[in-house]
């Protein structure tokens, strides 16, 4: 571990809610993850997130605060347990970024509210350490859409080396960051694995498409891709961002009515949207890219990837692991880092191009720990 380098723990649970990544990095003079892991929720626990993340699914307030002490406890749970894998002692720990378990994304509506569940009280008390949360609000407050905010991150841990890139992100939905020498843009392009995995709960009653063998036994509807293309998310301007508010079960039936498709084509087809939209958003936002670097659990199918390489052409597709930087942590780590620059008061200069807030803001809450 490097010497004297201040440590830091990044967690976050993103759309897809399979489990809570945490990564323990630190930053000077380079970014460097030295451990991290994933720790599953409890099945209950997990059931009802996404029960709740589910369209416009509706909640008791009894619920909702049970919720945000049980996400909080899992986060600490997870936490603990890295520490502990590590025998690493929780004070030799700077600060914890948490992002949180987003349940509502509505940077659209009026007023628009984010909201990432996770009572950062409950993580900084039982894990006791220094706890910065709720990142996105204050971009939202300043105008912004509230995310994506790992572009920032991506910027800071790739060379400036004049080779124009796209840093993907194939989380439950896919964003993408823009590094081309102008000022730094990103945004989420749709849906990446939170279709196919809700769609594969629904048909087999798995909670993933293990190595993509399902979609590999169908083949693209066109008819059907053409009416989920057709959605207005995938022609909006940036900045923009989604989530399951958007791209649910519900959203996929309504566009299946009438149709004759089998499960298996379905999924191939969901696999087809994923990567048109991407490389269609590539294309137009980021014509100069030379290579897209992957991220997130997405990296992980492999019939994916096949699309998403065949529609970026001739861009190259590679994974962040060939930048040395673990494909299934580069979130995680991304909240780690803000967590640093939350400590040393420093506003997220170049995020605003992003989210199209109104300027720079110093993003989080600091909750100490006991």
């Amino acid at each position: 571990m490097a010497h004297n380098a201040a440590l830091y723990l990044g967690l976050i649970s993103g759309t897809s809610a399979d489990g809570i990544d945490v990564a323990l990095a630190s930053f000077d003079p380079v970014p460097r993850l030295h451990a991290a892991l994933t720790h599953p929720y409890p099945e209950d626990l997990r059931r009802r997130i996404l029960d709740l993340a589910q369209g416009d699914a509706r909640i008791a307030l009894d619920e909702l605060g049970a919720l945000d002490v049980e996400i909080a406890r899992s986060f600490a749970d997870a936490a603990n347990a890295l520490l502990r894998r590590e025998g690493i002692d929780a004070k030799k720990i700077t600060a914890l970024g948490s992002h949180g378990q987003t349940v509502r994304h509505r940077p659209q509506q009026t007023p628009p509210y984010t909201m990432q569940l996770g009572d950062p009280s409950v993580i900084a008390e039982i894990a006791g350490i220094a706890t910065v949360a709720d990142f996105r609000r204050r971009d939202l407050a300043a105008g912004g859409q509230g995310a994506p905010l790992a572009p920032a991150f991506h910027a800071a841990m790739l060379p400036r080396d004049g080779v124009a890139r796209v840093v993907l992100n194939l989380g439950g939905i896919a964003n993408i960051t823009i590094l081309d020498g102008k000022p730094l843009r990103g945004f989420d392009t749709g849906p990446a694995s939170c279709l196919l995995d809700a769609w594969m709960q629904e048909q087999l009653g798995e909670p993933f498409d293990r190595d993509g063998a399902f979609a590999a036994r169908g083949t693209t509807d066109e008819t059907l891709l053409v009416r989920l293309l057709g959605d207005p998310y995938f022609a909006a301007a940036p900045p923009k961002s989604t989530g399951r508010e958007v791209f649910h079960l519900g959203w996929l039936h309504t566009h299946l009515q009438d149709m004759r498709t089998t499960p298996a084509d379905v999924q191939a087809t969901l696999v087809a949207l994923t990567a048109r939209s991407i490389a269609d958003a590539v294309r137009a936002h980021a014509p100069s890219a030379r290579e897209v670097l992957a991220c997130g659990g997405g990296v992980h199918n492999p019939v994916l990837l096949r699309a998403l390489s065949s529609a970026l052409a001739p861009a190259a597709l590679a994974s962040t692991a060939t930048r040395g930087i673990d494909p299934d942590y580069v979130e995680a780590m991304a909240f780690a880092w803000l967590a640093r620059e939350r400590l040393s008061r420093r506003a997220i200069d170049d995020i605003c191009t992003v989210t199209g807030a109104r300027g720079p803001r110093v993003l989080g809450g600091i909750y100490f720990g006991g």
